[in-house]
């Protein structure tokens, strides 16, 4: 390629990326953890078309509501969801711990695709009721047998039941013909919330942080307290991902086959001759990467936006510096992807609704309890069907410099905020302060030491060229948090060292005032959330698109909004 076009290739996708983040600043819409509550369910399996961001509409099959209604949505807050018969990923089913859960599984896919089944990996399935724990054989033919489950024959149905006998995150897929079927989109998820909230849930900092919200005008918008029964899993803030793949090969020939067997099948039944589907498998070439059942941008836009009537779940992580934010993610599909969350590792709680232990006890609040011995990883790779819990949070420290624009002299009191440093180096006493869990250590500490802040000229960081740093309209012109940080943490010529620095009155951070990020309603650090794997940031070959999204976070004035 020549130097001229790759220049011109890079400077399409710079744009391109750009204006992707663009959407995604303008939005601001938040993830949360959206579903249907339980603990008795009615879902259909159901055909329709998903929309991918190049314009394709997908020939899928998927779990819904039968009846296009559900029992209700959580968060509580959600005002606005739907929950249609035909869904990528299936609904999210939420549940207590100690629960009978009922799901009630209706076959409306087309008949030649024959049979249709739900798995619940790690609960104990009864196909009859379930009465004082013990299953009791169903009182008549319950569905169909199936190699690994009962199944609905087309136009029939089945019901499951099963204790939700422990907390956490678990995925739930079709048991039948699952190369195909579950590639097809019929799967989904299940959380478990704890029957006890431990105590230190409560108290200490993990009320801290719910004061703090409050202080701001924020609403909980958390299913639970923590997400097991062990008083080292608090949260203050939770997402879903699930991370699926599509080879739109597979879904055309579904799709042509099921048309070219429809008369067979109404004349003469399913599973008579001629009514049935054989559709390759292999080889497997997907073109589609999707987290939560869309690719970027399409992520982006908020939670049961009603253009995306089968795709009712985003992915947009957004939180305060400090918040313990719960990641509940699942491999999906057949593929593992090595998701890396920028900014932070993740720390582990467990898998498949079990909880890492080691053999040491720890005391939290007065109760002895094995303390957590899950790893800290720095991609989160997701096994096709497993489910993890994790903790990820961002508080700045390492930057090396005062995310918050601090600096001694300023007229503006949100410029000479102190910071009182707990015994872990954070300003965690004042709840209600702006700075809420700043890093002490940098307090006070500007980026534009002489000449502009280069490591080289006295500064904390070396900055990128100006030219790269600013092209795109998302950019808003300030390395610091906060709505009012371009002017807050303006510094004219600066003498001294790094942490007793003076400053005069005329700015040199770079220009702010952008066409989608203004900076008086937010300001922000976006860090990119994305598979490792560099086709999979790609929608059908083009960048950006697939697995790729933003995670947000903000100064504490800014209000986040997750009832979307």
């Amino acid at each position: 390629m020549g130097t001229i076009h790759m220049r011109i290739e890079i400077s399409k996708i710079r744009l391109l990326f750009s204006l992707a983040i663009a959407l995604l600043l303008a939005s601001l819409a938040q993830a949360s953890t959206p579903g249907i509550k339980g603990p008795a369910f009615n879902l259909s399996a159901t055909a329709a078309f998903i929309t991918q961001p190049d314009g394709q509409m997908v020939y899928s099959w998927g779990y819904g509501c039968t009846g296009g209604t559900a029992s209700g949505f959580l968060p509580s807050h959600i005002t606005d969801g739907f929950c249609n018969t035909m869904q990528i990923p299936g609904p999210t089913l939420i549940v207590n711990e100690g629960d009978v859960v009922t799901v009630t599984l209706t076959n409306n896919l087309p008949a030649s695709a024959g049979n249709t089944s739900i798995l619940f990996p790690g609960f104990q399935v009864c196909l009859g009721t379930i009465t004082s724990g013990v299953c009791n054989a169903p009182a008549s033919a319950n569905g169909v047998a199936g190699l690994l489950t009962q199944e609905a024959a087309p136009g029939g149905t089945v019901t499951y039941s099963f204790i939700a006998s422990t907390p956490g995150t678990r995925a739930y897929y079709s048991g039948t013909q699952g190369d195909l079927q579950v590639e097809m989109g019929m799967f989904g998820a299940i959380v478990v919330l704890p029957a006890n909230v431990p105590a230190n849930c409560t108290i200490g900092k993990a009320a801290d942080n719910l004061v703090a919200e409050g202080h701001w005008g924020e609403d909980d918008f958390r299913l639970a307290k923590s997400a097991y029964d062990h008083p080292d899993t608090c949260y203050d803030r939770e997402y879903m991902f699930q991370f699926s793949e599509m080879d739109p090969a597979i879904h055309r020939q579904a799709e042509e086959q099921v048309s070219a067997t429809a008369a067979t099948c109404t004349a003469h039944g399913a599973g008579s001759p001629g009514c049935s589907l054989n559709v390759p498998t292999e080889p497997y070439h997907p073109a589609y990467f999707m987290i939560n059942g869309r690719s970027m941008p399409d992520n982006m836009d908020p939670n049961y936006a009603a253009e995306y009537p089968h795709q009712p779940y985003n992915g947009n992580p957004h939180m305060h510096p400090g918040e313990l934010v719960l990641l509940r993610i699942i491999g999906q599909g057949r593929w593992q992807h090595p998701f890396h969350e920028h900014g932070n590792h993740v720390r582990v709680l467990g898998r498949d609704g079990n909880l890492i232990l080691s053999n040491s006890p720890i005391t939290y609040a007065g109760t002895s309890a094995p303390a957590l011995a899950g790893p800290l990883l720095f991609t989160t790779t997701t096994t096709p069907g497993q489910a993890m819990d994790g903790i990820f949070y961002w508080t700045g420290k390492g930057l090396n410099w005062d995310p918050y624009g601090h600096h001694p002299g300023s007229s503006d009191p949100n410029a000479t905020l102190p910071c009182t440093a707990d015994a872990n180096g954070y300003n965690s006493a004042a709840v209600t302060a702006l700075n809420y869990y700043e890093w002490c250590q940098d307090h006070n500490k500007p980026m534009q030491v002489s000449p502009f802040g280069d490591v080289g000229g006295g500064g904390p960081v070396t900055l990128p060229d100006p030219n790269l740093f600013t092209n795109g309209p998302w950019f808003g012109g300030s390395p610091y948090l906060g709505p009012d940080a371009t002017t807050r943490a303006t510094f004219g010529t600066c003498t001294g060292s790094n942490n007793t620095t003076s400053c005069g009155t005329s700015g040199t951070t770079p220009p702010s005032g952008t066409i989608a990020n203004d900076p008086s309603t937010e300001a922000g650090f976006a860090f990119m959330w994305h598979s490792h794997n560099e086709r999979e940031i790609t929608t059908n070959n083009i960048f950006p698109g697939g697995m790729l999204m933003m995670m947000l976070v903000d100064s504490r004035e800014f209000v986040i909004d997750e009832s979307n």
